[in-house]
């Protein structure tokens, strides 16, 4: 609980999305393992790198034509941190996903709030389905800033003095908006990262046009720029093969 005697926070303000890779099992030859299984029995590690080409070859054979599972058999642990509406969207991935996220009913929170910057367009135009986005003025942006850094100051007085009243943090914490930075662990396999890739970032070689909103693609990017390092047959095959999960 809040002393009425402990100095309030002071609000804070960002607009990035940060993506840290604390843990993980994942190489190209995890994938090669899980497949020669089916046809050669099991194999070691070293007789797997022989033949680069073969390696290649067969990693694009799979995603081509969409058998799955041997790209399930690796797992990355991602630190994320972004504001609340962030992760409204981010749960819904389930298969192939576990997250932990921090808890407002255990610690108290802190004033740490989303404002976008002047590279976030404003303006939406056209209808619900076939629309784009475009830059917003100085007076939109203008208003935006001041607009939720009023709000949030405001949402944030109301759970300092509800804490400080003795209210239950769980209890409190429910004048705080989305805008709020939380933080969790969220581990997934190459799979599953893949489906998300495919949904949350629009990219060239995509296959099928995905309109993701820019703040969850912000932190799709980290976790693609994370992963692309540690598996780049797979990553290359992804790309190659229109972006799809297979």
């Amino acid at each position: 609980m809040t002393r009425p005697d402990t100095p309030a926070p002071t609000p804070r303000f960002r607009s990035d999305m940060t993506v840290e890779l604390v843990k993980h099992s994942a190489s190209d030859t995890d994938v090669l393992w899980a497949a020669r299984v089916s046809t050669a029995g099991e194999q070691s590690l070293e007789e797997l790198g022989k033949d680069p080409e073969r390696s290649k070859g067969l990693i694009n054979y799979l995603m081509r034509d969409r058998h799955g599972s041997p790209f399930e058999h690796n797992s990355m642990t991602f630190l994320v941190s972004a504001p609340l509406f962030v992760f409204r969207e981010f749960h819904r991935h389930r298969v192939g996903w576990s997250y932990n996220e921090e808890s407002g009913r255990y610690r108290r929170l802190d004033p740490v709030f989303y404002v976008p910057d002047t590279s976030r367009r404003l303006v939406q135009k056209g209808r619900p389905g076939k629309y784009v986005f475009v830059e917003g003025t100085p007076a939109q942006h203008e208003l935006v800033s001041s607009a939720m850094a009023d709000s949030y100051r405001q949402s944030y007085a109301a759970y300092e003095e509800m804490l400080a009243a003795g209210v239950a943090r769980e209890v409190a914490r429910a004048v705080l908006p989305v805008g709020l930075y939380s933080s969790m662990y969220a581990t997934c396999n190459a799979r599953s990262l893949m489906h998300f890739l495919g949904l949350r970032t629009q990219h060239e070689d995509a296959r099928t046009p995905s309109f993701p909103q820019r703040e969850i693609e912000m932190v799709a990017e980290g976790m693609e720029e994370q992963w692309a390092k540690l598996m780049p047959l797979t990553y290359a095959a992804f790309n190659a093969n229109g972006r799809t999960a297979p």
